[in-house]
């Protein structure tokens, strides 16, 4: 990031995926600015809405530049410092796989995790899978079982943006149960869940929440 950058702000709210855009700042070792919106009204709001007409949490700004949706936002802060090597370098083989897996996480798999937690899953049927992107909930599971079994990152020997959404998709099945506690879940995230980054993070977030 170069000395003379615009400041970046996050819109967010800790028990939402802005959480995942919080440790990609903290990775990043950047210098943000925070605004908490509460669910309802403050998503909603005229000012909110025109810079993110979702009504939703996260957006970050960066200067004069609007990102939404979570997963654009943190590969947007690893291209923004690039000098944390949080993305593989352009043309690299390894590419490839992290576009799959930012991709696939954003999509397929948000989207099956949500309709499950909702009881919405679209594949009590063959002809209602193939319609949805996930396909069926099980082939969801087993993709994500594959992409990390044996394995200390997604994409080589390190730790990229994808390795973040991964965790961090993995941990919410896991809380809201909506995952089995595989052993190949357990054996990939739990050392990255431990990382500086990701601790200062939580840490920041569980600050956020009201004591009892």
């Amino acid at each position: 990031m170069t000395p003379h950058a615009p400041a970046l702000h996050l819109f967010f709210h800790p028990h939402s995926r802005a959480a995942m855009v919080r440790w990609m700042l903290e990775e990043c070792g950047a210098r943000y600015a925070l605004t908490r919106l509460e669910f309802g009204a403050d998503m909603k709001s005229p000012g909110y809405l025109a810079l993110n007409p979702m009504g939703k949490v996260p957006t970050l700004l960066h200067g004069d530049t609007v990102i939404t949706e979570t997963a654009a936002i943190v590969a947007y802060l690893a291209e923004l410092f690039p000098e944390q090597q949080l993305a593989p370098a352009p043309g690299s083989a390894l590419r490839g796989s992290y576009y799959r897996w930012m991709f696939y996480l954003a999509g397929p798999a948000d989207a099956a995790l949500t309709a499950q937690h909702l009881g919405h899953l679209a594949d009590q049927t063959p002809e209602h899978a193939s319609m949805a992107g996930y396909g069926r909930m099980a082939d969801v599971v087993e993709t994500l079982r594959q992409a990390v079994a044996g394995r200390r990152y997604l994409c080589g020997d390190q730790f990229t943006a994808a390795d973040l959404l991964m965790v961090s998709y993995l941990r919410w099945g896991h809380t809201m149960k909506l995952l089995p506690p595989l052993p190949e879940f357990s054996a990939y995230s739990l050392p990255l869940l431990d990382r500086p980054a990701s601790l200062r993070a939580l840490a920041l977030n569980e600050a956020e929440l009201p004591t009892a």
